[in-house]
């Protein structure tokens, strides 16, 4: 789990935990109003949502489970309420779709609202369905699913034009594509050298069936991070297969190349993993010849990645 991940679940728990103390609190407040039938249920429900908050935080893998304990919790406690609330009652009744859209997959949650949307309507008006309840209330799940739909939206549009690769801190295979046709041209217009080495990460295909996706990842992380340790700000490394690497070498001789080259190679060599032991990234370089045409550079360059891999 990255940082990012992690600091979403920390959130996420934070929140589940402020539920389960208001719930307490809630139930409290029942006690020393004296008012004793209504203290289990809300006590009952806060451990409930406690019980979320520490799954949420133990296993990530829990997550979804979580969320339907604390949806849960929250459909028995509006359940219970609204008779009471009288006029308050369609106000606190807009919190069920909300809470459904916080904690459930947009789709799914729609199809819960609309299923769900009589039950409501009918606790907060005694029994009745009332037409400028319901329209409010269509209303409201509407303009509320708005968000999260904008939401996904965004992300889609992100990671369809993200120019990184999503596993790791390389370039897609697509901008890698595009940035090494683009760089040779601009090489050859000012009479520049360019290299490309290639980079094979034989362990990673192995890692996940073994050891699980933690290892591969970590397989990722370390051989990218040491590869652009190693070389310069306007070299860029790209991800051309799963685990085959291109670093592209722009205004490079042949000599700065494989004084790159061996500078990966030692950086690797002296990295140990616990589960894989030493880090294997087998490389070979590629250097444009004079008066080379890109279609017989990118037949070289495929013909030698595909080499590395097979060796």
């Amino acid at each position: 789990m990255d940082d990012e991940s992690k600091w979403s679940s920390t959130r996420t728990a934070i929140a589940y935990a402020a539920g389960s103390l208001l719930l307490g609190g809630y139930a409290l407040w029942h006690y020393l109003m004296g008012d004793y039938d209504r203290i289990l249920i809300p006590a009952i429900l806060a451990l409930l949502i406690l019980v979320a908050t520490l799954l949420r935080l133990a296993l990530a893998t829990r997550a979804r489970l979580s969320a339907y304990l604390v949806l849960i919790a929250g459909y028995l406690m509006l359940a219970l309420e609204l008779p009471q609330l009288d006029n308050a009652a369609p106000f606190w009744a807009g919190l069920a779709p909300l809470l459904t859209l916080l904690l459930v997959p947009l789709p799914p949650a729609i199809l819960l609202n609309i299923l769900l949307a009589p039950v409501w309507l009918i606790l907060i008006n005694d029994g009745q369905l009332n037409s400028e309840l319901a329209l409010g209330y269509l209303a409201l799940m509407v303009v509320a699913a708005l968000a999260p739909w904008e939401q996904n939206r965004q992300q889609a549009l992100l990671k369809a034009t993200d120019p990184r690769d999503p596993e790791c801190n390389a370039l897609a295979k697509d901008t890698l594509d595009e940035l090494l046709a683009s760089e040779y041209q601009r090489t050859e217009l000012l009479h520049q050298p360019l290299a490309v080495l290639v980079i094979h990460l034989p362990q990673l295909e192995m890692a996940s069936e073994q050891f699980g996706s933690r290892t591969r990842q970590v397989l990722l992380d370390t051989l990218c991070w040491e590869v652009n340790r190693c070389s310069r700000r306007h070299d860029f490394l790209g991800r051309h297969d799963q685990a085959t690497f291109w670093l592209v070498l722009p205004d490079t001789s042949e000599s700065g190349a494989q004084m790159v080259q061996q500078r990966i190679e030692q950086a690797v060599d002296r990295m140990v993993l616990v589960d894989t032991g030493p880090l294997r990234a087998p490389t070979l370089l590629c250097q444009r010849l004079v008066g080379e045409s890109w279609q017989r550079f990118e037949q070289r360059l495929q013909t030698l990645t595909r080499r590395l891999t097979e060796q």
